[in-house]
């Protein structure tokens, strides 16, 4: 005798459980690991902003929201994280 309907769709979400791949962590912590190796090492990086400006300096400070690029002829920057495109180390 065939299943009811609803009874196969209450079936479902367990088959679904079952199928659930593992999910991969939401933070790897990579980013302050990268800060802190730039900051030991004295590594000058050019910051390319939202606005496509780019700044170079190196990264004396960085917190969950901004760095503090330092440069040098030039004033010190707080740069919020969100405003940054991308960053590349300066060869």
């Amino acid at each position: 005798m065939p299943e009811p309907a609803a009874n196969r769709a209450a079936l479902r979400p367990a088959e679904k459980k079952k199928k659930a791949k593992f999910r991969p962590p939401e933070q790897t912590f990579e980013e302050p690991r990268y800060l802190k190796y730039l900051i030991d090492n004295d590594i000058t990086v050019c910051v390319r902003l939202e606005t496509n400006e780019e700044v170079c300096g190196t990264i004396e400070y960085y917190d969950s929201s901004f760095i503090r690029l330092t440069r040098r002829n030039a004033p010190n920057l707080f740069i919020f994280k969100h405003d940054i495109k991308y960053f590349y180390e300066k060869p």
